[in-house]
């Protein structure tokens, strides 16, 4: 476990011919792990394992590297705001929504951008269909969608062929610090969660299926 994070449990499963650790870190600071996320691809060699984390932030508004001034939140508010590293504008991060960090090898899984993007979206839509709800993705806006309302961001940053970051999965959450903000930098953009469309499973039994279609589709 990374030096900072030394307090948090997690429980790991290594899985697939690739492998790729799986780490369920219960609910942490989001500036902690991020910078853990950071350290942890520096610190990569080729020989070193993939990893996915699951977790929850407390609330946390992050701004991506194109995020502009007219997307912030227009009224007071007390929730912390970080400009990251990660693609994209501004979203919402808090408890019970479900968080996956793909800390991947991609030169080593022969992906690009584009198709990790697609991997995680589909994971996303798969575990939806699970629970009888239909929903797609944007190739002009990346995320999930049911009935045009966002269920799940995406973001990632790439270095020296490796990335972090990855997705954000609206499961049981206050949405109101959404309707505070541009959500992705779309005004007006409608944002949804599984509570809101009958699914009451908690966010972690949400978190351990996520973390299985995504192990199943990096294998």
């Amino acid at each position: 476990m990374p030096s900072s994070m030394n307090s948090v449990k997690a429980s790991v499963a290594v899985v697939g011919e690739q492998r790729l650790t799986v780490k369920h870190l219960g609910r942490v600071e989001y500036e902690p792990v991020w910078h853990e996320m950071q350290a942890f691809t520096r610190a990569r060699t080729a020989a070193t394992t993939d990893e996915l984390w699951l977790l929850e932030h407390p609330p946390v508004y992050t701004l991506g590297q194109a995020a502009r001034a007219a997307h912030l939140p227009r009224t007071h508010h007390e929730i912390p705001i970080v400009r990251i590293d990660r693609g994209g504008q501004i979203t919402y991060h808090g408890p019970g929504q479900v968080i996956g960090y793909l800390l991947l090898d991609m030169k080593r899984r022969h992906l690009t951008v584009r198709p990790l993007v697609r991997l995680m979206e589909t994971a996303v839509i798969d575990l939806l269909a699970d629970y009888g709800i239909r929903s797609d993705n944007r190739i002009e806006a990346p995320g999930i969608y049911v009935a045009g309302a966002k269920i799940a961001a995406v973001g990632l940053r790439v270095t020296r062929g490796c990335c972090y970051h990855g997705l954000a999965l609206n499961v049981d959450m206050d949405l109101s610090p959404f309707f505070a903000i541009d959500p992705c930098g779309y005004p007006g953009l409608a944002v949804t969660q599984l509570k809101d469309l009958g699914v009451h499973d908690s966010a972690q039994r949400v978190s351990h299926k996520l973390a299985r279609h995504l192990e199943r589709l990096l294998a």
